[in-house]
């Protein structure tokens, strides 16, 4: 059989609530599936509109064998294009990030507008027709700060999402807001493990003694069940939305995106050592409650988020291979804070930067361990992994359809 004969028949037969087959994380053919039916057909978290603020201002992106580059236009309109020149294909924008007049390939200048026009082509026969070699562009949205881009012919409904997604991070204006600091690291293993980790606490209290001080390890915080019968949460819920701050739970019908407001720990406000702010400047000048706790927002495949009073923590998740994925981490702030003056940024990225080294570790012994001959599928714990149930029940009911291409929902077996 091929992989995806195969991969479809472990999905039906797979046991619900426990873990996937060994092929689902090591196997490089089955990674090409994941690429191929969700990575580069869905919806995907790239970047923050403030991270190019200006005309000209651009970042880059590898999406799997896609080179992509976002670009603000002249107009003030985010753009997305295939980072490939229409001559012989190099990349126009090698640099990870830039400001530019135009877009200039390095290789023969051939020059584009940041429309993607091309606008010079040095020496070509007469009668070249500059209107037919723009740059490739790529569906692009921008939802409340937050900068997506799909890379399918025909994109998914962007729309369900900004509805959704919107009403809770307007407030927090993080369009306006900047980067105060980013950090890339690469864990050695398969994104699906990446994200199970993230989807529970359940380690949490083993191995993050730093975000224990301000993040609660409550199932019902990390997990999709009982927040609305918990009385702490339900009470926070209708603090913040006294004040306009939408936070009780919501998700969407297909599972893959979902935000909530949470509390953190006794009388912490901000994810530091102290559980003191971070930042003197609130993120939002239109946001003034410190015990707001911590907005999330997760949306498969590539992004976690926790947004507090006084800054923002973005996550992205982009698969390298089959047993590798990168993890961008962004803190942002009010575009005003100083560093030295309104934050020490040793104090603003410790917690997190502690908690992503030591999620790295936990990836990594996971995806050794599942290298071993004798792994077989193992049960997750109902009481505090739920979200990692969620999250493969997602998985498999999202990439099952597309496998078999007839629609239908995948079938699980319950033995």
């Amino acid at each position: 059989m091929d992989a995806r004969t195969d991969m479809l028949k472990l999905l039906r037969d797979r046991r619900a609530g426990f873990s996937l087959d060994q092929r689902f994380y090591n196997d490089p053919d089955f990674f090409k599936l994941d690429m191929d039916l969700i990575w580069h057909r869905d919806w995907l978290f790239v970047g923050h509109d403030c991270e190019i603020a200006k005309p000209g201002s651009y970042f880059t992106v590898q999406v799997g064998d896609y080179p992509v580059v976002l670009v603000r236009d002249r107009q003030g309109s985010i753009r997305a294009f295939h980072n490939s020149c229409r001559h012989r294909g190099s990349r126009v924008c090698t640099a990870e990030r830039g400001q530019a007049a135009k877009l200039v390939c390095p290789y023969h200048n051939w020059t584009y507008d940041l429309d993607g026009s091309l606008v010079f082509a040095r020496q070509m026969a007469e009668g070249f027709d500059k209107g037919e070699y723009g740059l490739k562009p790529v569906a692009c949205e921008s939802a409340g700060g937050y900068i997506f881009i799909c890379l399918a012919k025909e994109p998914a409904d962007f729309a369900p999402f900004r509805a959704m997604m919107e009403p809770y991070f307007l407030p927090h204006r993080l369009s306006e807001a900047k980067v105060a600091f980013e950090s890339t690291i690469v864990e050695k293993g398969n994104w699906k493990l990446v994200w199970e980790n993230n989807r529970e606490c359940y380690h949490c209290a083993s191995n993050h003694p730093e975000l224990c001080k301000t993040f609660p390890e409550a199932p019902l915080v990390t997990g999709i069940n009982g927040a609305d019968m918990d009385p702490e949460m339900v009470a926070h819920w209708d603090k913040c939305e006294a004040v306009g701050l939408p936070s009780r739970f919501e998700i969407d019908k297909a599972g893959q995106f979902r935000a909530t407001r949470a509390p953190l720990l006794r009388d912490a406000v901000s994810y530091t050592s102290s559980g003191r702010r971070a930042v003197k400047k609130n993120l939002s000048d239109t946001v003034s409650a410190d015990r707001i706790g911590a907005l999330l927002l997760y949306h498969y495949p590539t992004t976690w988020n926790h947004v507090l009073g006084d800054h923002a923590v973005t996550f992205r998740v982009l698969p390298i291979s089959a047993g590798e994925t990168m993890v961008t981490t962004k803190w942002l702030v009010h575009k005003d804070a100083v560093e030295g003056v309104d934050y020490d940024l040793a104090e603003l990225t410790h917690v997190w930067t502690e908690t992503n080294d030591e999620d790295r570790r936990i990836v990594e012994e996971n995806a050794f361990g599942i290298r071993s001959p004798a792994y077989e599928p193992g049960p997750y714990s109902e009481i505090h992994e739920d979200g990692v149930i969620q999250f493969v029940d997602w998985y498999a009911d999202f990439i099952g359809p597309r496998l078999s291409g007839d629609e239908k929902p995948i079938l699980r077996s319950v033995a």
